[in-house]
């Protein structure tokens, strides 16, 4: 493929890596991660070969839910630093060719942020529109409570005002009346803010709690998100809005912006990231196969974010209750390691039980599937969790710099964990040193990946392998093809591939040295590891592997 069409739609085969300032790197020695120590492991990131940051919320906060429950859109909270160390660090991952995005909190705030408190000061107070009043609050719906463990509502009585709020989380983040033209405009000079800035984009929290709240009074609600993007667009036209949208597949086409493609530039593929998990417990291949053959092509411009862990609980509220059943007797069999009744609250690395074979070959399927990779920052090294942290927090314990945690000289904000995934035998001074370490590996899988834009723009077709534990694909784009594998079980086998229109062809093997021969049938016989993963770039005879993905100017 030309690069020139890679690098003009940059997001569609990016290396997004997701990371809180507060538990990377300590800069100033009080225990806190910042900006400055944020800084100062840019080229640990772009070595990584990451090409985009995703921040989580730096905003100033009360903290009661990590940094989600926003005081100030404006500026950063004093803790991380100051705005002149944020411009620090966006001009410095800029010189390293890194993009960054933020987290845009739209959908609520802090009870404490002023704006709030102006609107509960009476029921003429000036931005009492601002936010989503009633007299009597509609019934609540179980399904609708996304904190069970906390709340029994999502409306508040406010004494003061004499009247409920709406939360859709907790009682401490009151909802942001967004059908309200006020509130858009406010919400369209924070982005314009953070742009000017440099931030390249957005991910957006909660979605679609935004859209049904202004449903009653929009036409369309969508056009809100159409409207955002169309605004972006203007600023910076490369810009994007990474949405976090867990829907129904023929829900969620909509959020793209069905056919046009102008709201949401990329959205997370929840329901493919569940099935992968059923099929990791499986040792199945036929989940995976499903969620692929069932997801909807995105409109041109627009693209599918993969990942297998992120900041919250691994959500497995997509799968039927048998099926989430056999997630949890898989990798977390405990009640304390899981959540909500509805997901997990751990790591992969300890999810896999710490099994090298099988860790490698998930992250290899990751990068793999067909759309943008996403990392949760320690993934890269192989970090475990935390379980004696409440809920979520689990998995957001500080980054493991060095045997000695190397996060800080202080006390750090958070326990790191001990055991067998603690810094003394998990961190990034060791792996670096390690040529068969997981950071390696993950480093030879962005760069193969990076490598291989078919993976990420080209029309993807799933194999039959003939071995149920066997997932195969093939990616295809402007003639050049790209043929992966992998082996979910604990078994070697020999597979065979139909791969038509590939006839005596040379499959060369991306992640170790060797050749495979298509037969002129368009047969390929395979060996398979056990959890083994084989990457191939398929070419005639006599054209290098190296050229067979540039497309002839």
């Amino acid at each position: 493929m030309r690069l020139t069409y890679t690098s003009d739609l940059w997001w569609k085969n990016a290396v997004i890596y997701c990371l809180d300032v507060e538990t990377f790197k300590d800069g100033n020695d009080d225990g806190v991660g910042d900006f400055r120590g944020l800084t100062q492991q840019i080229d640990y990131l772009a070595g990584l070969g990451v090409t985009c940051l995703w921040l989580m919320p730096f905003f100033p906060t009360p903290n009661r839910d990590d940094g989600y429950d926003v005081t100030d859109f404006y500026t950063v909270d004093p803790r991380l630093g100051t705005l002149g160390d944020f411009v620090e660090f966006m001009r410095t991952a800029k010189d390293r060719g890194l993009r960054v995005i933020a987290d845009l909190v739209i959908n609520h705030t802090s009870d404490r942020h002023p704006w709030f408190a102006d609107s509960r000061s009476g029921r003429d107070a000036r931005l009492r529109d601002w936010y989503v009043w009633s007299d009597e609050p509609e019934p609540d719906d179980p399904e609708q409570i996304v904190f069970p463990d906390k709340e029994d509502s999502v409306w508040e009585w406010d004494e003061g005002s004499g009247q409920y709020y709406l939360h859709s989380f907790y009682r401490h983040q009151p909802d942001l009346n967004v059908a309200n033209p006020e509130v858009r405009d406010e919400i369209v000079r924070v982005l314009g803010f953070w742009m000017e800035l440099g931030l390249s984009g957005f991910r957006v929290d909660a979605v679609p709690f935004v859209i049904e709240n202004v449903a009653p009074e929009l036409a369309d609600p969508h056009d809100f998100l159409a409207g955002l993007r169309a605004f972006m667009t203007r600023r910076e036209g490369s810009s994007i809005l990474l949405g976090e949208v867990n829907v129904p597949y023929p829900e969620l086409v909509r959020y793209f912006g069905s056919g046009l493609g102008d709201q949401l530039t990329m959205c997370f593929d929840f329901i493919g990231m569940q099935r992968t998990w059923l099929a990791l417990a499986r040792s199945e291949a036929a989940p995976i196969a499903e969620a692929l053959r069932e997801r909807p092509r995105p409109p041109k411009d627009c693209q599918w974010s993969v990942f297998l862990r992120n900041h919250d609980e691994l959500t497995l509220d997509k799968l039927t209750e048998d099926e989430r059943q056999e997630v949890f007797a898989a990798f977390g069999p405990e009640e304390d390691m899981q959540i909500f009744g509805r997901g997990l609250r751990r790591r992969l690395p300890a999810m896999l039980g710490g099994d090298a074979r099988r860790i490698k070959m998930a992250y290899s399927l990751m990068f793999s599937l067909p759309g943008t990779p996403v990392l949760f920052y320690g993934e890269e090294i192989g970090m475990g969790e935390d379980l004696a942290a409440e809920g979520r927090m689990a998995v957001r314990s500080p980054m493991q710099w060095s045997a000695e945690g190397g996060f800080s000289p202080a006390e750090p904000v958070r326990e790191i964990p001990e055991g067998a995934f603690g810094p003394e035998r998990v961190n990034v001074a060791d792996q670096k040193r390690d040529t068969r370490s997981l950071l390696r590996w993950i480093q030879l899988l962005i760069e193969r990946y990076r490598e291989c834009p078919e993976l990420a723009w080209g029309e993807c077709t799933v194999l039959e392998s003939g071995h149920p534990s066997v997932f195969a694909h093939r990616c295809d784009a402007d003639d050049a093809t790209v043929v992966v594998a992998h082996n979910l079980c604990d078994g070697a086998t020999d597979i065979r591939l139909q791969l038509d229109g590939l006839e005596n062809y040379l499959l060369t093997d991306l992640l170790t040295d060797g050749t495979l021969e298509i037969s002129g049938e368009g047969l390929a016989e395979i060996p398979m590891d056990p959890h083994g993963c084989r990457w191939f770039r398929a070419a005639p005879p006599e054209v290098p592997p190296e050229d067979a993905s540039v497309k002839a100017q």
